[in-house]
Parts: structure tokens; sequence; C-alpha cells
């Protein structure tokens, strides 16, 4: 069973984009391969007229294996907010362990699982609960994709510090240049490629329209674990 647990270095970094170009990559090795999304925050009328999100979405059309939704996303809330206040408006109590025993049934339905967290890290999931918890349940290593804009430095040394304060492993961390105008960008790779204490898995191209197949190529899976 091979498994990771993406999560980003704030909101609107491209996790989606990134988780589901690693199960492409995954594709090229193994014959079933599965993305969940936990707790998804943002509900909408897909293109098939159907209510559910975007992210999950995309997931399942990167995905090799048709599983039911209630195990790839336990969770869908409406409110594109935090899932701490849209769960509390929506009067939806969030149950880790739900989502722990979700994806144990994944893992029996696949060869390898990616996991997308919800926003950062440190998102909060409930009034006393976090992302960060639920990586921790998981146990699963973590791959951290650093959004490349201003300020990014800062938010990709504490997103991976938090990561190992977990007692989790940095597996690897993914550049996606999310933001063509930023000045520096080679610099700043340069410098978190010094200061990051996980292998860079890949440098994402700014892509007009996202396409997880195209950001596949770009990027490497991690070392067995």
């Amino acid at each position: 069973m091979t498994a990771w647990f993406v999560t980003g270095t704030d909101t609107e970094v491209g996790k989606t984009l990134i988780a589901a170009a690693l199960v492409h990559r995954l594709r090229e090795r193994h014959p079933r391969v599965v993305g969940m999304k936990p707790i998804a925050a943002g509900s909408m009328q897909l293109p098939d007229g159907s209510i559910g999100n975007e992210d999950v979405a995309a997931l399942r059309a990167a995905s090799s294996v048709d599983v039911p939704p209630n195990l790839m996303n336990p969770y869908l809330l409406n409110a594109p907010v935090s899932p701490h206040i849209a769960a509390k408006k929506e009067g939806v109590l969030i149950d880790i362990r739900q989502i722990v025993d979700a994806f144990h049934a994944l893992q029996e339905r696949a060869d390898a699982v990616i996991v997308e967290g919800a926003g950062g890290f440190r998102v909060p999931i409930t009034d006393t609960i976090d992302g960060a918890d639920l990586a921790q349940a998981l146990g699963l290593p973590v791959i951290l994709v650093v959004g490349l804009r201003l300020g990014c430095l800062n938010h990709a040394m504490l997103s991976a510090e938090s990561i190992q304060a977990r007692g989790l492993r940095l597996a690897g961390w993914v550049a996606n240049r999310i933001a063509p105008d930023m000045p520096e960008q080679a610099a700043n790779l340069e410098w978190l490629a010094r200061r990051l204490d996980a292998p860079c898995l890949g440098d994402v191209p700014w892509l007009p329209t996202p396409d997880a197949r195209v950001a596949a190529q770009h990027l490497r899976l991690p070392a067995p674990h």
C-alpha cells in the first residue's frame, strides 16, 4: 500500500492540481490508484448536473478506481469557507475517525491513495482540531505544495516545521508557479532547495488552464515508504 498526504503552504496554491497529477504519475506504476479529499468546502453544480465539489471531481477524474462518494469525500460542505465555519453553520460534526475509516476502506480497494487536505496544514476543521490533527491521525508522509508567490518562503518553512513537529515525515515538496509575474522565482527556488529538509519533487510551470496530466510531466514520485 502506497499513500501520501498532500498539503499546501496556503489555500489556492494548486493542491488539487498537484494531487491529481500525483495520481496520474502513480497510475504509471499501479493499476488501482485513487484520490481522496476528506473534507471539501464549497459545493456547486457539476457539468453532469449533479451537486458536488470541483476538487473532488478533479481527483475522481484522475483516479483509475471508481469508489463510493462517501469514501472519496466523507464530508462535503456547501460554503466555500474554512471547514470549521462551514460545518458549524450546516450543523455538521466532523469526526476524524470517520475519515480514517474511509481511508482504510480505500486502502482495501486501491494500490495507492493520494489524500488531499483542505487549505493549509493548520486549517481549522472544528473548534478543537485542525488539518495537522487529521494528517497525524492518518499517519502518512506529507507532500508540501509550495505556491510560488510573495510570502512563500516564510509559509514553506513554517509549514515544514509544523509537519515535523507533529512527528510526520516531509516526503518532498513541489514548487507550483501560480504567480507568473513574481520576481526572482529562480532565487526563491534555490533558497527553498537549500533550506527544506526534503527533496523537491517537481517544478510545475504556470499553466493558464490547469491540467493534471500536463502537471504530472513535471513531477517525480517520492521515495517508497
